[in-house]
């Protein structure tokens, strides 16, 4: 299986079933269309560092303007939850510290969700750092949240407190993506150690516990999780629990991350991507993305709702490459109806001042724009 997103804003089907109601709007028959809408949007990164006083990014009115008036009306907001806690930086956190709010972080938060709705945006709230867990290094967690069952429940307690925060915000406006590429890895401080799948059940019963902790604040909320193994599988152990699922749009990593230092041990040693072509040892090709995405495709026309939350390919792939092997993502993903939201909106994977050298930007407003990434979205 490949890529994410196993859930449902609605009805959920297993065996030929349908065991859940489905909500208004969303079709009760197989072989439809993509139960969630397809939003189309970007990532903001104003609450992604853990330490406020390191944040990098400040959305202003102007950007969810841009945004609104090119035809956009998605945003996902991943944070890091120590961002919104009121704790000694110092000192490494330990478990009572995660749950010591910081209510002028919490309100900043609220601030920027309710300013993008207001330009027409649905906003996913998203633990891109949960309590025990996050895909990227460079914060001491307290404990393990595939290990640790105090740990577990730190985390249904963030989701309760933002899932109240939002008591009576329609699913329309807002979505609850529970944690950002779900993995086991053997040195959470390591940033290249090995990661493997979470187990199925052990995925299924955090999911289970934070969607119903969501919903006991409103049974209409929109749950979504991240699909398995980093984002890339369908997860099959959750299909009856009225939770949509997010897929990934960086396949292959060979364009998408090309040189990235995160992603790469040996950045400088890679070869340089081609679309379609051969790169190293295998033909990149849009076949090899039909497949991938199969199992994504397969899920939504089942009666899940599926949606790309994280896309877009590292400033370093030359620019021809990225625009020739995006145009293909977003081909498969407008065809079978799933939408997407790019890493980010200002910055290396974005559309404005990504610092790329192969582009020729126009100036917006003292930013650059990458026109000719502007003109591919808007295809789509």
């Amino acid at each position: 299986m490949s890529r994410r997103k196993f859930i449902a804003q609605t009805g959920i089907l297993s065996a030929g079933m349908l065991l859940q109601k489905p909500a208004v709007g969303i079709q009760k028959n197989l072989s439809v269309s993509n139960p969630l809408p397809a939003w189309r949007g970007f990532n903001l990164l104003d609450f992604f560092i853990p330490d406020p006083a390191k944040r990098y990014q400040f959305t202003k009115p102007d950007h969810l303007k841009w945004m609104r008036d090119w035809g956009f009306d998605f945003i996902r907001l991943p944070m890091a939850y120590p961002y919104y806690l009121d704790i000694d930086r110092t000192k490494n956190i330990v478990p009572a510290d995660v749950y010591k709010f910081d209510n002028k972080r919490v309100d900043e938060i609220e601030a920027l969700t309710e300013l993008a709705q207001g330009y027409g945006m649905h906003v996913s709230l998203n633990l891109h750092r949960a309590p025990g867990y996050c895909i990227n290094a460079g914060f001491n967690e307290p404990y393990n949240l595939w290990k640790d069952q105090v740990a577990q429940d730190a985390f249904c307690f963030h989701w309760q407190f933002w899932a109240r925060r939002f008591k009576n915000v329609s699913p329309k406006k807002i979505s609850f993506d529970l944690l950002n590429e779900p993995s086991v890895r053997e040195d959470m401080n390591d940033q290249h150690s090995r990661s493997t799948e979470v187990p199925g059940e052990l995925y299924r019963k955090l999911a289970k516990k934070a969607a119903e902790t969501i919903r006991a604040e409103n049974k209409a909320h929109l749950v979504i999780a991240d699909g398995n193994n980093v984002g890339n599988s369908v997860i099959p152990e959750i299909t009856d629990l009225n939770i949509a699922q997010s897929c990934r749009g960086y396949y292959p990593h060979a364009i998408s991350h090309y040189k990235a230092p995160w992603a790469n041990k040996e950045p400088d040693k890679l070869p340089e991507p081609k679309w379609p072509g051969q790169v190293g040892n295998q033909y990149l090709s849009r076949e090899m993305l039909e497949k991938y995405y199969q199992p994504w495709i397969a899920l939504s026309k089942s009666g899940v709702g599926v949606h790309c939350g994280e896309c877009g390919c590292w400033n370093k792939t030359p620019h021809d490459v990225f625009l020739a092997w995006f145009n293909d993502v977003l081909d498969i993903l407008h065809a079978n109806k799933i939408g997407f939201g790019i890493w980010n909106f200002i910055g290396d994977f974005g559309l404005l001042d990504s610092g790329r050298t192969d582009v020729d930007y126009v100036d917006w407003y003292g930013h650059k724009l990458d026109k000719k990434l502007l003109e591919l979205l808007k295809k789509y």
